[in-house]
């Protein structure tokens, strides 16, 4: 700490520059400090600094003995009181995930001891360094945030408990999905409304959830004991009712309960398969050397659809490339909400049968391929839908909202099919093809990389850039973090290391995030673990990212 101290001294008003001399690792005691990376200017991304405190000061190693959710719920736990603590001192900052527990390295447990990861914005003076107030900073008021976080009773216990035990709990629902046929639970009392559009906090006074009786389930936690609640069943799932009363509110809390919520958010008693994914219409989006005969076909002038490119996508072009893409990453529920697809691709109905022949119309719509999803690759989908009842023909269980409350009406769904048949034709002229997954060009990536200066980062949840290439992802609505963005980014970056064409990349990427998946990551605390499904989306939205069909 006294080189340290020695070295701002130095500095005092001296180019900004010369905080590059701070750059290495520092002996504070009780904790040692890294410091990896120091900003070029005051407007630069703010330095990054490490803080390793070993187990044996902190009364916390009780943590090491518990199970990996629960210490993912402490990292997470530890993350938010450091951030607290370091209210006080607008200089320094640290990763965090909203309403959700990430598994990310803003906080490690390793064998060494805690160690957080966080940022310094290193003050200055126009362009000068202020090497007195950064000694401020970094000597006296930062060791104290470290301290407070890093030992037993600095910290609420009870409220560390709890929020594990909420987290362990979420995590056990969830893996018992499986057993018993769901692809999703909503737990009795959930509050499912946010209190804005741009907010992700409970609506206060919202009507709390309860599972109507044919649909209820009850779950096993290690903490709270049994969880009554609503089980969606693994098939096809319709989500009907008026408007306002709720639809969309349930499918956003099942698309976004593949994360873990922390207490109090109201959607602690939620869970989802985490091989869900939302998928929507996206004009204008890049498609890669995609199989489409599935959904499009005889196209006009003969394009081939079975190997099919575009820079610009219409809008059912689109929605089909997405859920042709997320089989071949290994999806197993489809989530849509009919408000964000494209009319043509979800259905075309008896009377535009009547005036537009097959023959002329080149989209082969879902209601007519949903089926097969289901029966011949297990794959699951739940839909929002209001406006047409040709879906009731193919779904397993009928869910209306009505006041923000759930009904089971799949009997009375039966009787309306009975009493109002159909008259439209199945348009699906051929069986559901499977297609080997493509193979990506790594070298491609690395092209881009290099070009680029090898720069990655995140720009919020809707851009990364990675190389000098920015990859559109605004429409990716379950990305949570910026955090998981950016590990989207370095793991692209694995990729581009490795030589030639990779034959499986989910596959591939699946590897790269094992358990100890930030081992092979920069040493930095704003990176979140991702799930395939979204790296792989992302990776399909690079417009300069090359695949080819495997045939």
């Amino acid at each position: 700490m006294d080189q340290l101290i020695a070295t701002l001294k130095k500095i005092e008003k001296q180019n900004y520059r010369a905080y590059q001399q701070i750059k290495g690792s520092y002996d504070f005691t009780d904790f040692n400090l890294f410091i990896d990376y120091v900003q070029a200017d005051p407007y630069a991304s703010a330095s990054r600094l490490r803080a390793i405190r070993p187990w044996s000061l902190t009364g916390l190693d009780w943590l090491k003995q518990q199970s990996p959710a629960y210490q993912i719920a402490a990292r997470d736990y530890i993350a938010r009181k450091f951030a607290e603590f370091a209210k006080q001192e607008a200089h320094i900052d640290i990763a965090l995930s909203g309403q959700t527990v990430l598994d990310s390295t803003s906080v490690l447990f390793t064998e060494e001891g805690i160690e957080l990861r966080f940022r310094a914005h290193l003050p200055a003076e126009g362009r000068s360094a202020l090497g007195k107030k950064a000694i401020n900073i970094l000597t006296f008021h930062l060791p104290k945030f470290i301290r407070r976080a890093t030992i037993e009773r600095e910290l609420d216990k009870e409220a560390l408990i709890a929020h594990c035990q909420v987290i362990e709990d979420q995590h056990a629902l969830r893996e018992q999905l499986d057993a018993h046929n769901l692809v999703a639970f909503i737990g009795d009392g959930s509050v499912l409304p946010r209190l804005a559009g741009n907010s992700d906090l409970p609506m206060k006074e919202a009507v709390t959830f309860m599972a109507p009786d044919s649909l209820a389930v009850t779950l096993n936690t290690p903490n709270y004991g049994e969880v009554r609640g609503m089980g969606i069943p693994k098939g096809i799932t319709l989500i009907v009712g008026g408007g306002f009363h709720g639809k969309s509110t349930l499918l956003t809390a099942i698309e976004r309960s593949i994360y873990d919520h922390i207490p109090g958010d109201g959607r602690e008693r939620i869970v989802s398969n985490q091989a869900s994914m939302k998928i929507r219409a996206e004009d204008g989006r890049c498609v890669h050397n995609l199989n489409l005969s599935n959904y499009i076909n005889h196209l006009p002038m003969g394009k081939d659809t079975a190997d099919f490119s575009t820079q610009d996508a219409s809008g059912s072009t689109s929605q089909a490339a997405w859920l042709q893409e997320s089989i071949e990453s290994g999806v197993q529920s489809l989530l849509i909400d009919e408000d964000t697809s494209a009319t043509n691709f979800m259905i075309r109905d008896e009377r535009m049968q009547a005036l537009v022949s097959k023959g002329d119309e080149p989209i082969t719509p879902l209601v007519d391929r949903i089926g097969q999803l289901r029966d011949e690759l297990d794959i699951s989908t739940i839909i929002v839908m209001g406006g047409s009842g040709d879906y009731l023909d193919v779904a397993n269980t009928v869910i209306q909202m009505h006041d923000y409350q759930a009904v089971d009406v799949t009997e009375k769904a039966q009787q309306v099919i009975a009493q109002h048949p159909t008259q439209r034709e199945n348009e699906s002229e051929s069986a559901l093809a499977t297609f080997r997954p493509r193979s990506l060009n790594r070298a491609a990536l690395q092209s881009i990389l290099t070009e680029g200066k090898f720069r990655v980062s995140a720009k919020g949840t809707d851009s990364l850039r990675f190389g000098k290439e920015f990859a559109d992802l605004s429409a990716l609505e379950q990305l949570e973090s910026a955090s998981e963005v950016n590990a989207i980014g370095w793991l692209w970056f694995q990729l581009a290391q490795l030589p030639g064409w990779s034959k499986n990349p989910a596959k591939e990427i699946e590897q790269m995030l094992g358990d100890n998946w930030y081992c092979t990551m920069p040493n930095q605390g704003d990176l979140a673990k991702p799930r395939v499904l979204d790296v792989m989306a992302a990776l399909n939205r690079m417009r300069k990212s090359q695949f080819k069909a495997s045939h």
